[in-house]
């Protein structure tokens, strides 16, 4: 079975997808792949013991600090190669960026190369917004590049993690 519900944050609303064990999903409202895979119109908007836990780890993260994910039980509904690749950005420190060329290092420390049109993909579609931070990939040139709930949230993500805005704005 699965939950929803909403959450107000200070860059819009979030819509948070769990089922009995774990969170699968959050997306910003509207944003490009929001609840794919799933039919959001039959899913019971419910606050649940996940929830309560994801709102939680979100206020902290809204306030401007660094929340830990010991104890959130994310259970993402994705390919075997775009769960290796949302292992790797798990990786990534708060309040620090990537490149996808770093993205590709760090896959293939465990396994074959793999095409950058495919970690693009795989980042453009993570379903768990912001807790797996894809917002801190930026392009190899320096460069902000896509962001599924957009580059200005993006922008401001990165500024609440301690960048500077004016710095990121430039590199648009």
């Amino acid at each position: 079975m699965y939950y929803q519900q909403w959450y107000e944050s200070s860059l819009g609303r979030l819509r948070l997808v769990c089922s009995d064990d774990a969170l699968v999903g959050i997306w910003f409202e509207g944003q490009m792949y929001e609840g794919v895979g799933y039919d959001l119109q039959a899913i019971p908007v419910q606050t649940t013991p996940i929830i309560m836990q994801t709102i939680r780890w979100l206020d902290v993260y809204f306030s401007g600090q660094q929340p830990s994910l010991d104890g959130l039980s994310l259970a993402p509904n994705v390919t075997a190669f775009r769960r290796r690749v949302l292992a790797c950005l798990q990786m990534v420190p708060y309040g620090e960026t990537v490149t996808y060329q770093w993205l590709a290092d760090c896959l293939a420390e465990t396994g074959p190369k793999t095409a950058a049109r495919a970690i693009g993909g795989a980042v453009g579609h993570n379903p768990l917004a912001i807790i797996i931070p894809c917002h801190r990939v930026i392009g190899s040139s320096g460069r902000l590049t896509g962001y599924a709930g957009g580059i200005d949230r993006k922008i401001d993500l990165l500024v609440l993690e301690g960048h500077d805005r004016e710095q990121l704005e430039k590199m648009r």
